[in-house]
């Protein structure tokens, strides 16, 4: 992710580039979106444990420079990752975001957290047991060594070939809600969204 925000920023038309930092400025006038304003703007309050965890850890790996906050070129970073990137851009995303304590690959609880945390933050009703057994469909199907971690070259290869798992992350990362919300408040509408369907950040890579 070395080099994410200007890549992303060169994808981008000055036309397109100027109507996004409009939009952002109007909603973080100081240029600086936190962690707060974040769960704020896009309707991501009051969420359980492990949703709210997931939800940050996502701010998390938006704020590339790990200054505590997300700054403009940040913010166009992620809008370009999700609206264009590449399949394999998202899923070295995803890998960084599902590797909580950042030792390079992801294990069962990991991986478990994050898939119940999406179908919270969706709105999806699933109960551990399914989670727990999707879980571990997922890690017989792509943990090809079986030392029950998965690294990323596992990773993005199992995600590539297995389609129902990469059904699930794309849900997490469904920007159709977040994208009415950008457009709704660019044309003077501000009302705040409700607890948003598909809700999953714009993200950076």
């Amino acid at each position: 992710m070395g080099n994410a925000n200007s890549c992303s920023v060169n994808n981008m038309q000055s036309v397109e580039m100027h109507l996004w930092y409009k939009k952002f400025m109007m909603e973080c006038p100081s240029g600086q979106l936190m962690l707060h304003e974040f769960k704020q703007f896009f309707g991501l309050r009051g969420l359980e444990p492990n949703a709210n965890a997931y939800i940050e850890e996502m701010f998390y790996t938006f704020d590339m420079n790990k200054d505590g906050y997300m700054d403009f070129m940040e913010y166009v970073a992620a809008l370009s990752l999700v609206m264009r990137g590449k399949m394999e851009q998202k899923l070295r995303w995803y890998f960084k975001l599902y590797d909580v304590d950042g030792n390079g690959c992801i294990d069962r609880e990991e991986l478990f957290n994050i898939i119940k945390a999406i179908h919270v933050v969706r709105g999806t009703d699933e109960d551990e047991d399914s989670v727990e057994e999707f879980t571990n469909q997922v890690f017989d199907r792509i943990d090809i060594n079986g030392d029950g971690e998965l690294s990323l070259v596992e990773f993005i290869k199992g995600a590539q070939e297995d389609n129902e798992f990469t059904e699930v992350m794309m849900k997490s990362l469904d920007l159709s809600h977040i994208m009415h919300v950008i457009q709704s408040r660019g044309e003077g509408t501000s009302t705040p969204p409700s607890h948003p369907e598909g809700v999953s950040l714009s993200p950076a890579m």
